[in-house]
């Protein structure tokens, strides 16, 4: 699994989907990216296995949205490990906040 290969998965989905920013704000959307390196394996002073973490967070403004469950469908169809980190409520915005973290060889 490359990061290209998780981009294409998270457009599976048929939402927008953006690398670390969004362009245009859309009623829903994903915006994803990789910010920064699990536990990695090392031997002989160098390294072995690089293991790159990120976040893809989903944005919608619908209580009960079917997509957080075809977005976890897509990770689990994923060579990834990833986790539910966070749902949160934007007052300002009113749009609800899921956050997964990911990692991948």
């Amino acid at each position: 699994m490359t990061l290209l290969d998780l981009r294409d998965r998270l457009l599976e989905t048929g939402l927008p989907v953006y690398h670390y920013f969004t362009h245009a704000e859309a009623d829903k959307y994903i915006i994803w990216a990789e910010d920064s390196e699990g536990n990695s394996g090392h031997a002989d002073n160098r390294k072995t296995t690089q293991i790159l973490q990120g976040t893809i967070d989903y944005f919608t403004k619908t209580e009960y949205d079917s997509n957080f469950d075809l977005i976890q469908e897509k990770l689990n169809t994923s060579d990834i490990a990833w986790k539910l980190n966070s749902v949160q409520h934007e007052e300002e915005t009113g749009f609800i906040h899921y956050e997964w973290l990911w990692e991948m060889i």
